[in-house]
């Protein structure tokens, strides 16, 4: 008989202790579970002007940069400048090994001496021919007189008019050697010239004054036609190649003034100004490029050096605002959560110019003074049970 009323009450002091605990676990579960309410912060729709700006990231670089190198393969012989000096224009820069080239420059002087020496002895004979011929001429002629007179047979005018034939014959193969001797010379002359330039051009001296930036090779390297030994930049003339969103490059035109921030100096912007806008964007990055100028003030920046350039755009008309944080895609729809009437509403918006701080204008669907959740614990949906807090952690 005393066996269910022990059962009874181990039964009812179990239920005393689970109780407790099933509802701290339900209140858990509520609170910071995953059946929580999901913490948001809430901010109004509001009437701003939106001053719209474009930010994009580039780089410097130097507008103008001159690569000089040899036109013929050879070995280096000496490097006269060393990265970070300056140059002036037809300073020396570095010496190639020439090899034969002052054998060979030599071998064609000598060579045009001689085609003019022939020369010369093609203009004796073209004197001595041109001779030749006024005595076999008049030869010829007194010969043509004594036959009419019966004096000499034709035989002996046969024979003059051979002789002044040959001597005609003399004086063109004179005037051809002469011709000969002068092409022979011309030609060996522009050999020798193509030499000495060729031996000038292993000679690399700055095309213009600028700043050495690289020293591609040491002495005793061997580099090919066009290979760059030296690189001189001009550091008057730098610009940033900056890259801007394709969805904010609206408007993006030469002229307009710009704020650059170099990495190395982000507390001292400088004024520059677009110079111009490519007419080719990135389509695998779906961004434009540009350059932009900009006047080079306390020490040279870094070849290289990244860059933050912000384009400041006309001030827009006061009109509904919100902020860039709280707008969503879902669905391929662009929208806001909005609190309506104590629920949670996706509502579709048609969204206009933003600005660097955050704010982009509304141009249709809400009103002013709504609630919008600008930041979530989580993902929403229309069903979600929220709660409004101050700041999320």
């Amino acid at each position: 008989m005393t066996l269910p009323f022990t059962m009874s009450r181990r039964g009812w002091t179990m239920l005393a202790v689970l109780a407790p605990l099933l509802l701290l676990f339900a209140w858990v579960a509520f609170r910071s579970g995953p059946l929580a309410p999901i913490n948001v912060t809430v901010t109004q729709v509001e009437e701003r002007s939106i001053s719209p700006a474009m930010f994009g990231i580039g780089t410097v670089e130097a507008r103008y940069t001159q690569k000089v190198g040899p036109t013929a393969a050879g070995r280096v012989t000496l490097v006269a400048v060393d990265v970070g000096d300056k140059v002036v224009a037809g300073q020396l820069l570095a010496q190639i090994d020439p090899i034969d080239l002052d054998q060979r420059i030599d071998a064609a002087a000598g060579g045009t001496a001689r085609s003019a020496a022939l020369e010369q002895a093609a203009v004796a004979q073209i004197a001595d021919a041109n001779a030749r011929v006024v005595l076999a001429r008049s030869v010829a002629a007194r010969t043509e007189e004594l036959k009419r007179g019966g004096w000499v047979t034709d035989a002996m005018v046969d024979q003059r008019r051979q002789e002044l034939a040959a001597a005609q014959a003399g004086l063109a193969a004179a005037q051809a050697n002469r011709s000969a001797a002068a092409m022979d010379r011309g030609r060996l002359g522009a050999e020798r010239s193509a030499l000495v330039e060729q031996r000038a051009n292993l000679r690399l001296v700055a095309p213009h004054a600028g700043l050495v930036v690289r020293r591609a090779v040491e002495p005793g390297t061997t580099v090919v036609a066009g290979q760059a030994v030296i690189e001189i930049i001009d550091p008057s003339q730098l610009w940033i190649n900056v890259r801007f969103d394709q969805t904010q490059s609206a408007g993006l035109t030469a002229g307009q003034a710009v704020r650059i921030a170099l990495r190395s100096r982000p507390d001292a912007p400088v004024p520059g100004t677009i110079e111009r806008v490519e007419p080719m964007a990135d389509a695998l990055t779906e961004e434009v490029l540009a350059k932009a100028r900009f006047t080079v003030t306390g020490g040279l920046p870094s070849i290289g050096e990244l860059a933050e350039v912000t384009v400041a755009l006309p001030a827009q008309a006061r009109s509904l605002a919100i902020p860039n944080a709280a707008v969503h895609r879902i669905d391929g729809q662009v929208g806001v959560w909005v609190i309506r009437d104590g629920d949670l509403v996706f509502a579709p918006v048609r969204l206009g110019a933003q600005d660097l701080e955050g704010w982009v204008q509304v141009l249709s669907d809400l009103t002013r003074g709504e609630e919008i959740v600008t930041h979530s614990a989580r993902a929403l949906s229309a069903s979600s049970r929220f709660s409004i807090v101050d700041a999320l952690p």
